[in-house]
């Protein structure tokens, strides 16, 4: 049974305007923006900085996933959450999951490109720069 946790992130998001611009994996964690309807001239980039397993999926399959109840603790146009007992966390890796100890799940829910993210490392977030070549383009999953 998923529970829902928003977490506060430092600039308002209406999560049905936003995407996935763009996503970096790195050596020791992973980097993605998302667009912030509200400012052509910045992303929020969302950051861990630990071992990460991810998956990025488009908004449809992730609103029909059956995660065995309804979507507790869901806030219409929240960005991020922490979320207990979904089964996305459920299945992955028992082994990972010893090795990397106190690992948390998160979710970005955007209306394009969502991000799960299983880390023991919390996210931080930044406002990073809008690329010029970026501000006019929404790129989607989908397309």
């Amino acid at each position: 049974m998923p529970k829902y946790q928003p977490i506060s992130v430092p600039v308002p998001i209406k999560a049905s305007k936003s995407d996935l611009v763009d996503f970096l994996w790195g050596y020791e964690g992973i980097s993605a923006d998302f667009i912030i309807p509200s400012d052509d001239g910045h992303l929020l980039r969302v950051e861990f900085n630990k071992p990460c397993i991810v998956r990025l999926l488009d908004e449809m399959p992730l609103s029909t996933e059956d995660d065995d109840t309804p979507n507790d603790g869901l806030v219409s146009e929240n960005f991020a959450y922490s979320v207990l007992g979904a089964t996305f966390s459920r299945t992955q890796s028992p082994a990972w999951k010893t090795v990397f100890t106190s690992v948390a799940h998160y979710r970005f829910i955007t209306g394009w490109g969502c991000m799960d993210v299983l880390s023991s490392a919390a996210p931080s977030f930044t406002l990073v720069i809008r690329p010029v070549e970026d501000a006019d383009s929404r790129r989607s999953c989908a397309s």
